[in-house]
This record gives C-alpha cells, structure tokens and sequence, in this order.
C-alpha cells in the first residue's frame, strides 16, 4: 500500500508539474481588422472593445466580438490633432496629440471635450495613462530644463503640469519617443518613465517626488533610448529600443530589472531583437514571456529575455494582450489581431 501511495503521490506531481510548463509559441497569425491611410501609434483595450486614435484628428474603436469598425474625425478650430497617447478609466477615454498645440481631450456628453491645452515651440507630449479612476498622468519631451508632465487628481476633468523644481533636471534635449504609448508604466503607485537618454524616471508616490533610475540602454544620439518600458509586477520590467535610423542595431537596445528598476542588465547583447518601439510581457506567464514589436517585425522570448526568435516580419508600431495567446497591434496604415501559437 505504501508503495502504491508512494507511485500515485509520484504520478500527481509530475503531472503538476507538465501543467505549469507552459509550451514556447512557434508563430503567429495576423488578421487586419481596419485599414486605412494613418499612422496608428495608440491603441487601448476596453471592456470588449478597442479603442484608438491616429494623425489626421481620426479615433474610434473596434467591436471585439464582431470586429465592426466605427471611426470619427475631430478637428481644433483649422487643426487635425495627430494623436500618439490615449488612455482610459471606467468612465471615459482619453486622447492627447503629439505637438503644440498638444490637445487632450475626454468623452463628454457631446462627444470628446477639450480638457487641457498646452501651446510653444518644444511643445511635445508622448504618452499617458491612469493610475486609478481620478488620478492620471501625461509626460512629454523636456521645457525649461526638466520633463513635460501634467497630471490629473480629478478624473481627468481638469491637468496640471508639475513644476520643473518638483522634477529632476532634464539632460540637454531629454525627451521620450512617441511611438507606441508605452513610455510609461504604472503598478499601484509607482510609476516607471523611460526616456530618450536612457534613464527611467521612478515615482512610488503617484508623481508626486521622483529619482532617477540609470540604465545600459545607449542614448547618446537623438535618436537613441528607451522607446517603450514593461512591468510584470513591481519588481520585474523590461526597457528595449534601438535607433530608428539604424533598426538593424542590436547592442545596447534591451535591459531588464528585477528590482524594480534599482539596476537594470542588459538582455541578449549584440544579439537579436534589433530596434523595437514597443515591448509586452505575455499575461500569466510568469514574467517569462515577452513579445515586442516595431517597423522591423515581431520578436519573442520565452525565458525572460536571454534568448529571442523573431516570429514575423509583419510591422507594428504597438501592441496590448488581451489574454495570454490574443494580442492587437497597430502601425502603418492599420490595426490587427495577432494570433500567437504553440
């Protein structure tokens, strides 16, 4: 009896343990939902929906269920806002464009209403998103010696840019890249800011004091940095980027951090992906698995970064997971589901 309480205990583990091995995906399968003549860099999942703005003052969401495609177009007095940051909470959506003037707006009871208007010649703002239902926050390239970054204690109804005394100073021509949205990460409190000279911006407060964090991210050119920064909890995060202008570069462009952001190593050095605009950790995979994808095609990782295999050409600029096999990106001309397989 012993024996056979021994072998069925046996059997039981070794079973636990094939379920929690979780198979690498092998490929992927993109289906184009909406296509048009836009450069589509910000896109946010909602409920059962998709929601996303674009260049040329155009928005609009996708039905997830049936993929139907409703679009609108919003024009400032002669202006058509190009939009690159989106954001939501419970009850609205946020939408921000790029240059002066930067616009945000929020859904209101006649549409998408102005709430901030930000107007000067280095006017230029990336990315946002919320922490909670009332407090949310934008960032953008650096004015006056520190960052762009305005925030929201009330729902979005009303922005407030901080002060640079209230911010580290700036390097010389610091900003971020307006890529893909994804500059910015928030868990709880803490709040994660990568920008073009490779340093991440830390807060545990919700913006309200902040240090600065150093990465072996290269960022000396332009345009050089971090393009888009991940968290899988509050300790383990990924930063990768590159140089647009040399996307075959592959040294220098990806770290990872397993203390939140206290040291960052770099991942996979010399060794592919080459430039990205916008990194993913895969949902319920343990921080394992990571996808990130740029104009140069969609790359993979199953073991936290040390290795990748690139699982297609397709371009995108973005990316969300909706679960941990279904994904939609967004880039040049549009958007689509992204299908990963095993």
């Amino acid at each position: 009896m012993r024996k056979i309480l021994c072998l069925f205990i046996l059997v039981i583990a070794v079973g636990c343990n094939q379920q929690k091995e979780t198979k690498p995906f092998t490929q992927v399968h993109v289906k184009t939902l909406y296509s048009d003549s836009l450069s589509i860099r910000a896109i946010e999942l909602l409920d059962n929906s998709l929601a996303f703005a674009a260049n040329n003052g155009v928005f609009g969401s996708i039905d997830l269920n049936t993929d139907q495609v409703r679009t609108n177009r919003l024009k400032q007095d002669s202006i058509l806002p190009e939009f690159r940051a989106v954001a939501h909470t419970t009850a609205d959506f946020f939408m921000l464009s790029v240059s002066s003037p930067a616009l945000l707006y929020k859904t209101g009871d006649s549409g998408m209403e102005l709430v901030y208007r930000e107007d000067g010649e280095n006017v230029f703002y990336d990315a946002m998103t919320f922490w909670n239902d009332l407090e949310g926050i934008a960032i953008g390239d650096s004015q006056e010696g520190c960052l762009s970054i305005i925030v929201t204690r009330n729902g979005g109804l009303s922005w407030v840019k901080l002060p640079c005394s209230d911010l580290p100073k700036a390097k010389e021509g610091e900003g971020a890249f307006a890529a893909s949205n994804t500059n910015i990460k928030t868990i709880g409190d803490k709040t994660w800011v990568a920008t073009t000279s490779g340093t991440v911006y830390f807060s545990g407060d919700k913006g309200r004091t902040w240090e600065l964090q150093t990465t072996p991210i290269a960022g000396e050119e332009a345009t050089q940095g971090i393009y888009s920064i991940d968290f899988y909890n509050e300790n383990l995060g990924i930063a990768i980027g590159g140089d647009y202008t040399q996307p075959e570069g592959n040294s220098a462009n990806k770290a990872m951090t397993v203390d939140g952001g206290k040291t960052w190593r770099l991942l996979a050095d010399g060794q592919e992906p080459n430039y990205k605009s916008c990194v993913q950790f895969v949902p319920k995979s343990d921080g394992d698995q990571i996808v990130a994808v740029g104009f140069t095609g969609i790359a993979y990782s199953s073991d936290k970064g040390v290795s990748w295999s690139k699982l297609s050409d397709e371009s995108f600029y973005t990316i969300r997971f909706l679960n941990d096999s279904i994904a939609y990106a967004a880039g040049k001309n549009r958007i689509s589901k992204l299908s990963f397989k095993k």
